[in-house]
Formats: C-alpha cells, sequence, structure tokens
C-alpha cells in the first residue's frame, strides 16, 4: 500500500509518488466524497480518508492505494491464488516467537500486557469471560471486563483472575430522562481506564441494546483518540457495520467476522462498487482474498481477520492466510478466545516495534496489527485441534482455552 498525503488548504494537491496522469477521480471510498485530481496508472483503487491534523488551518486526508491488476479486480480465480500467501506451519511459528516476549525476573506487573474486553450483559455472560480469560492464559499479565451491572456478578464468579467493571447500562434499567447523564457516567468511568490498556476487545456478549450500542460507539472513539489498538468482534461488528466510520482508516483496528458477519460487511461497505470483485456481494472460495483485500482497504487500511476453513487476513495492502491445525467442531466461544488471543499477539507485536526488538520481527509485514492477527488465527487452531483430539464430538470452548498453555508452549516454549 502506498500513502500519500493531500491537503485542502489552500487548495488540494496529490504528491507525486509514482507515474500519473492528470484526470478526474471519484474517490472510492463509500463514506467520503473528495475528487482526486490526479491518478496512479498503476493502481486502480483510490481511497480518501479524513484524518485528524495538528496543523492549524488545515485538513489533511489520507489517499491509499491499493495496489491491484484488472484481472484482479474482476475476480478471476488465479489471480485469487496468486494475491494470498498461505503460511506455512514454519513460518506461522516464526511469527509467535519474534512476537512473544520472553518471561523476565526483572519485569514487573503489567509489562506482558494488559488486556480489556468491553462486552457482557444480561443474556451472554460467557463471550466476555472467554476473551478476558483466554488473553490470560496465552501470557497476559492482567484482563479487565467492563460489563453491566446484571452481568458483573456471573462473570465475577467464573474467575476470581479477571477484574470486573460494572459500569455499562442498558435502556430496561434507566428512565429516559436519565441517559445523558447515565452515559456521561459510563464514558467517565471508562476514561479513568483506558489509558492503561495495551488492546480493548469490544463486541464479546454485549448484545444489542441501543443505548448499550451508543456508549461503546464513544468509548471506540476514545480508544482512537488514545493510539489503543481495538479488536472488533460479535456484537461490536453489528455496531461497526452499521457505523462503518467509527474504525475507518484507524490502522490499529482489527475485525474478526465470521462469514456471515463478513458477507454484511461487503453488502454496506461496498454496495456503490458492486463490480469491484466480478458484480458480486457474496462471498466466492475463489474470489475471498481480492474481495478481502479491496475491503480492508475501503475502510482505511484497518486489519481483517476473516474466519473459515483458512483464515484470511489483510489490511488492503497483503493477504495472509492461515490453513493449519483447525478443528471440525463449531462449539460456540472460538471467535472469543480468538479475539482474546489476537489482542495480546498485537499489543506485543507493537512492543516488539517500539523497541526495535528483532528486525526478523517484520520479514512477513511492517504491520505489527497483521502479525499480531497471524499469531492469534495459528495459536486458536492449534489449540482447537488438541482439544479435539483429545475430546472429539464433546469439544466445549472451556476444553480449547485448558489447553492454550500446552499449544503455547509446543510453538514458544519458556527458556
Amino acid at each position: 500500500m502506498i500513502l500519500c498525503r493531500i491537503a485542502s488548504f489552500p487548495k488540494f494537491f496529490l504528491k507525486d509518488v509514482c507515474s500519473s496522469e492528470k484526470s478526474a477521480v471519484k474517490c472510492s471510498y463509500s463514506l467520503c466524497n473528495h475528487t482526486i485530481t490526479r491518478h496512479c496508472k498503476r493502481y486502480q483503487i483510490l481511497h480518501c480518508i479524513p484524518y485528524s491534523s495538528t496543523i492549524p488551518g488545515r485538513q489533511r486526508l489520507i489517499i491509499s492505494c491499493v495496489q491491484q491488476t484488472p484481472a484482479s479486480i474482476q475476480g478471476k480465480s488465479s489471480e485469487s491464488k496468486s494475491l494470498m500467501e498461505n503460511l506455512s506451519q514454519v513460518d506461522a511459528y516464526q511469527i509467535i516467537n519474534a512476537v512473544t516476549p520472553p518471561l523476565d525476573q526483572g519485569r514487573h506487573k503489567g509489562q506482558a500486557g494488559k488486556i480489556a474486553v468491553i462486552g457482557g450483559c444480561r443474556e451472554y455472560t460467557g463471550a466476555p469471560y472467554f476473551a478476558a480469560i483466554s488473553a490470560l492464559k496465552i501470557g497476559a499479565d492482567l484482563s479487565h471486563v467492563f460489563c453491566t451491572q446484571d452481568a458483573a456478578t456471573v462473570i465475577k464468579s467464573y474467575s476470581p483472575e479477571l477484574i470486573v467493571h460494572p459500569v455499562l447500562e442498558e435502556s430496561y434499567n434507566i428512565k429516559f430522562d436519565e441517559k445523558e447523564s447515565v452515559r456521561k457516567k459510563v464514558l467517565e468511568d471508562v476514561k479513568k481506564w483506558i489509558e492503561r490498556f495495551d488492546c480493548l476487545v469490544v463486541g464479546p456478549g454485549l448484545g444489542r441494546d441501543p443505548f448499550l450500542l451508543e456508549c461503546v460507539a464513544e468509548i471506540i472513539q476514545l480508544a482512537r483518540q488514545r493510539n489503543t489498538p481495538i479488536v472488533i468482534d460479535g456484537d461490536g461488528l453489528f455496531l461497526v457495520t452499521n457505523n462503518p466510520e467509527l474504525v475507518a482508516g484507524y490502522p490499529l483496528a482489527i475485525l474478526t467476522p465470521n462469514v456471515n458477519e463478513h458477507k454484511r460487511l461487503v453488502q454496506k461497505v461496498m454496495e456503490q462498487n458492486l463490480n469491484l470483485v466480478g458484480g458480486k456481494q457474496e462471498i466466492d472460495e475463489n474470489d475471498a482474498p481480492q474481495q478481502l483485500q479491496i475491503l480492508a482497504g475501503r475502510m482505511g487500511g484497518l486489519t481483517i481477520l476473516q474466519k473459515g476453513k483458512v483464515d484470511l487476513i489483510s489490511d488492503g495492502n497483503a493477504v495472509y492466510g492461515v490453513s493449519m491445525f483447525g478443528s471440525p467442531r463449531r462449539c460456540g466461544g472460538q471467535g472469543d478466545i480468538l479475539s482474546g488471543s489476537v489482542a495480546v499477539f498485537s499489543s506485543w507485536a507493537r512492543q516488539g516495534a517500539a523497541s526495535n526488538k528483532d528486525d526478523t520481527l517484520f520479514r512477513f509485514s511492517s504491520n505489527p496489527v497483521i502479525l499480531g492477527a497471524i499469531a492469534g488465527s495459528v495459536l486458536m487452531r492449534k489449540a482447537a485441534s488438541l482439544a479435539f483430539e483429545q475430546h472429539k464430538r464433546s469439544t466445549v470452548t472451556t476444553n480449547i482455552i485448558e489447553v492454550l498453555g500446552n499449544s503455547m508452549e509446543d510453538i514458544c516454549p519458556v527458556r
């Protein structure tokens, strides 16, 4: 991906990054109406995403160009196969070992990761627990859950290891004239904590209460302001699908949709450009890599981990496939384990990037969020495989959580 900047003051200009021609090209980003006056011949799609600038009087934009050939845009299966890099087990293990910090007696509590799950309501208490406890089982030091009061006692009873904050509210529990004051209190309670976290997981067990979703939308905005990575799953994806501007253009956002959630996201974001992949909105196995790459690009270069028989991961630049291990058992809750895993590995990858721990860390991608998504996918699939070997048809999510530690040790043994 190439990132170019243009400014709207005093007039539009686009920095030359490759040979280009003068032509008026309408921005293909569905949430933006800007017109770009230069268009690179080699890059077929332009995306225009507003972002804040510290320079007074200037509105800045990022133009991200996703390299595609005409054949790949038409969705030819031969191009699909070459577009995706299917990671080998050796590659995957190398990523996990490079990302994972060493255990060192000189480190203090919190340095190995502080994760917060935003989710848990009257109906759903298991999902936030699965995500939060998985983060601890993989190696995070602290794991928090921000949930409704009805869910808090139940989640606390599952494990004393979790720090549970009963600060969220649902509509049925508040009067209409109290909503504004309650909303402010919810945001104040979360704001006191949010700077401490290395990553948020938004959505497990969240539910779809309108008032609760409004509050969570503002929590996402708080996280963006503080450059906190956000993994979005479950009902968080419902929120983002209906309001894609919440995460559009945020490179530290990771969406983890299943096949149906991904289809709804495609239909929402790509509805104005049905010809991007063979004129189709539905997911086709042969076209999936191109469609994912274009979708991630159209959403501004965030990372999408599309769960399936092969997990596909893209930030609009490259597409990576993780097909090793896995289980034929499809019990509920596995996506929650994945979201907690991706949160931990992404925070570790960012720490490694900030400390320049190892140049080989970025052999596969310069994006630490991509590395975290790959690592989380591989570990989850390995644990699911191991649990299935032991329990077969009776495998449930808690069985997978029980073997996360052993799976991690097999891949990245403690020395």
